[in-house]
């Protein structure tokens, strides 16, 4: 029953040595932030999914791209990556095409650089804090590795103290110093997993944009014969 009480995770963590604590303490502090990283980008990325569907439908349903562009412009904060694309472009192509002496090359080029522009802002701000994810999820093994080590070191140590030494004397040291490693791949898995899953449907939604910017391009391109 002693052993079991000294051998809790509480103990082990209150017992440790000063160092060991410290990595606990900053691989627990790190975790928790990944996870509100983890919860906010979720939320975001299915946000941003769900309103390019939405956009999605309503611009290939064949409503009237000026009554679109109005209605988007309104509630631009709710209309997602693919409509603030829209909503760029056609209000570029619309200033253009009331100015006299350009081209249509020039017109179809401005409106696509206004797009674009505004594509890149989009993706950047999904992938914001998505390094994080992926730092926590490379760096925290090795910091959990550096504090069992270090416990280690500590156990082994008070061990030259010690005229005949047995297991319960070297198997708390080595147990409060695996917790480190144990706390580290708790806050490394997640990040990982999150980081993947997250760079894949930000690849997705590119995607997706893209191909919209293009074929909105030709649309426009067809109203200016």
């Amino acid at each position: 029953m002693t052993v079991s009480q000294d051998l809790s995770i509480l103990s082990l963590i209150l017992e440790a040595s000063l160092v060991v604590q410290i990595v606990m303490g900053l691989l627990m502090a790190v975790s928790l932030t990944s996870w509100y990283w983890i919860f906010r980008k979720g939320l975001a990325i299915r946000g941003a999914r769900e309103a390019t569907g939405t956009f999605e439908q309503q611009f290939w349903s064949g409503s009237d791209l000026v009554q679109l562009f109005r209605e988007t412009s309104l509630h631009r904060d709710n209309a997602g990556p693919l409509g603030r694309i829209f909503e760029a472009g056609f209000r570029e192509f619309s200033k253009l095409h009331g100015q006299k002496g350009l081209e249509a090359s020039d017109i179809i080029n401005g409106s696509r650089r206004a797009m674009r522009a505004t594509f890149q802002r989009e993706i950047d701000d999904l992938e914001a804090h998505l390094a994080f994810l992926a730092s926590v999820g490379s760096v925290s093994p090795y910091v959990g590795l550096f504090g069992t080590v270090w416990g280690i070191m500590n156990a082994f140590r008070g061990l030259s103290n010690v005229s005949a030494a047995t297991l319960s004397h070297v198997a708390p040291g080595i147990a409060e110093a695996l917790v480190a490693t144990a706390i580290g791949l708790f806050a490394a898995i997640p990040a990982v997993v999150a980081y993947n899953r997250y760079i894949h449907e930000v690849d997705r939604l590119s995607i997706r944009c893209e191909s919209f910017m293009e074929e909105f391009s030709n649309i426009l391109q067809r109203q200016l014969r």
